[in-house]
């Protein structure tokens, strides 16, 4: 059974920053939290990352590939916990990957 991020799951940025779960998703729940798909973006809020000589570099977004290839919600793919969450800085630099703390087991559709 896939493993579906949702508004409640937890995302971090490779630096600690906290992401923003805001999805366009109003029809697929799980655990009765909307699931995330593959084209939200995310804001990152809190990124202390620092670039060697002191600019602030911090993670502004997450953008995210890999979604699930068996279901769909809102003809999107709905995000699982191994979808891929890549961060940007306001340059529009990757920083690295989003570490994915926890998602919800169960979906169901309204």
């Amino acid at each position: 059974m896939p493993n579906y991020l949702t508004k409640t799951s937890t995302v971090l940025c490779p630096h600690g920053g906290m992401a923003n779960l805001l999805t366009a998703n109003t029809k697929v729940f799980a655990a009765r939290s909307p699931v995330l798909l593959e084209s939200d973006i995310h804001p990152v809020i809190g990124c202390p990352f620092t670039l060697p000589g002191g600019k602030p570099s911090p993670c502004i977004r997450i953008e995210w590939s890999a979604g699930s290839t068996k279901t769909a919600a809102n003809s999107t793919a709905p995000l699982l916990k191994n979808s891929i969450g890549k961060c940007y800085n306001a340059e529009n630099a990757i920083q690295g990957v989003a570490t994915i703390v926890n998602t919800q087991m169960k979906a169901s559709a309204l």
